[in-house]
């Protein structure tokens, strides 16, 4: 059993639902904006409430929606940053990684992906791993403190060049 206690340099950061919420909201709306509209119309050509293909379609999309919102909920993931380790955490595994075993660090930006109208991201080598880990930053909560926070990583472990992908990047320290 894991004790809840932290360390106190320990950084805690929660992923953003807030996009989950929107959506849900979104199709919930629409459902209620629809049915409200096409219930108080008569119109003969097309189909009565109780059959309508499209109402199916919006409940369809708001019962999704939903479902993906309480899922990501449960997940309840995290990312921690404590004095010598970074951890992803959630609900049901926590992946650690300490800082020695991390090769170089990338912060920089994305040009492909925007989220939540940032477009920073950080990308993490580890040794005997071939793939990047990458941290989306605008998918966590307090964007700017957690950049400062990898900036302050970023000090401990070497530094990598804008990295292209498929090629190889060789450490600048």
């Amino acid at each position: 059993m894991k004790s809840d206690r932290t360390v106190p340099d320990t950084r805690v950061f929660r992923y953003k639902l807030d996009f989950y919420y929107q959506q849900a909201l979104l199709y919930l709306t629409t459902l209620v904006l629809y049915a409200g509209v096409r219930g108080s119309f008569n119109i003969e050509r097309l189909p009565s409430l109780d059959s309508d293909p499209i109402l199916y379609i919006i409940i369809l999309f708001v019962l999704i929606s939903i479902i993906v919102l309480v899922l990501n909920k449960l997940r309840d993931r995290k990312l921690i940053v404590a004095g010598d380790k970074i951890v992803f955490h959630h609900k049901y595994r926590d992946r650690e990684i300490p800082f020695s075993v991390i090769e170089w660090l990338y912060i920089g930006r994305e040009r492909s992906v925007q989220t939540a109208g940032r477009s920073q991201v950080i990308l993490l080598k580890i040794k005997d791993r071939r793939r990047l880990f990458r941290i989306r930053i605008g998918r966590y909560e307090r964007e700017m403190d957690l950049i400062a926070e990898m900036q302050r990583i970023g000090e401990l472990v070497p530094k990598a060049a804008r990295p292209s992908f498929g090629v190889r990047v060789s450490k600048l320290s």
